[in-house]
């Protein structure tokens, strides 16, 4: 009998998890692998929700958002009761090995399947970009498009009403959707958890491009950093000048991936089949430097938060005349 290969998605669900799940339905086939996927993610797991996938069940979900074995936040799964359950199902259904996709919660999980004795590979899916051990996550490029897809569309309204728009995007203790949006978009001001926030210091930027006569601007502000709405109401006590706040909320997570989402997640995917296929758990897959790549689970949780010098330079280079 062949070998059986779980697969779920956990966490917050991001464009190009679909992608991930193909590539490794895809890629346990042909490695010899029958591939079962546990819906709802640890949930699912505790609960016994599982059934095979098969390649032609996959066949074009790559182009779909969200994610086809939906997903969950489980508390159950973090106490001792709940992870035994896990095990257990995974134990009646014979499976050998797991895939995880999600975010560090999801990681955080994963690694324990792996300690308990189920060689597991955690595959990184978040928009948030919150995993500094890789360069990019599944889905934060897909994030970043409809940001600056967005921007266009709200500063079109600014303009013609000559305010000042005021967005909130996601991004809890990484502002890398906010930077990066900021740069492409591109946005006057960013107010970001990596860069000390000096509100005054944008209140004067504003007041200064309104005399020069710039009548709009926009400031992206990660949620991680502030609320939209409070930022924009402290801009117009301080300015006078119009502010309106828009906070684009799940929007973000929703839709179909990008081009660069898809290939990650199909490269990532692919490789954590490859790393179980060799006997090969605790680790996590990711790309570096354009590099594919795998570490320890633990080493991908430990790894601190990266310094993004060289793109905050370009920032204020670029946003320094508006």
């Amino acid at each position: 009998m062949r070998k059986k290969l779980g697969v779920l998605t956990s966490g917050g669900d991001t464009p190009g998890m679909n992608a991930a799940i193909r590539s490794v339905v895809l890629a346990a086939d042909d490695n010899g692998f029958v591939a079962m996927g546990i819906k709802k993610g640890y949930a699912g797991l505790i609960s016994g929700d599982v059934s095979r996938i098969k390649p032609e069940d996959v066949r074009d979900i790559a182009n779909m958002g969200g994610t086809i074995l939906k997903t969950a936040r489980c508390r159950e799964f973090m106490t001792d009761a709940g992870r035994q359950k896990a095990l257990n199902v995974i134990k009646a259904y014979n499976i050998e090995g797991m895939v995880v996709i999600g975010g560090d919660g999801s990681f955080a999980g994963a690694e324990v399947l792996d300690r308990h004795g189920i060689p597991t590979v955690a595959v990184p899916a978040t928009i948030d970009n919150d995993l500094p051990y890789t360069d990019f996550t599944i889905g934060f490029d897909a994030a970043v498009n409809l940001v600056i897809s967005e921007m266009a569309k709200i500063r079109d309204t600014m303009n013609s009403h000559e305010r000042i728009g005021v967005i909130e995007v996601m991004g809890n203790q990484c502002g890398d959707i906010a930077l990066y949006a900021g740069i492409a978009g591109p946005a006057e001001n960013i107010v970001i958890p990596e860069k000390e926030k000096d509100l005054d210091e944008i209140c004067d930027r504003l007041v200064s491009e309104r005399i020069k006569g710039k009548t709009a601007s926009l400031v992206l502000v990660a949620e991680g950093a502030g609320s939209g709405i409070e930022t924009a109401q402290y801009i117009h006590d301080m300015t006078g000048l119009e502010a309106k706040a828009i906070v684009l909320g799940y929007t973000q997570r929703g839709g179909s991936p990008s081009a660069a989402d898809r290939m990650r997640a199909s490269s990532f995917g692919i490789h954590a089949v490859q790393l179980l296929a060799r006997g090969n758990g605790g680790r996590a897959v990711g790309i570096r430097n354009n590099n594919l790549f795998d570490e320890e689970i633990k080493a991908a949780l430990a790894t601190e938060p990266r310094a993004q010098t060289q793109l905050l330079e370009e920032y204020r280079i670029l946003s320094r005349n508006g």
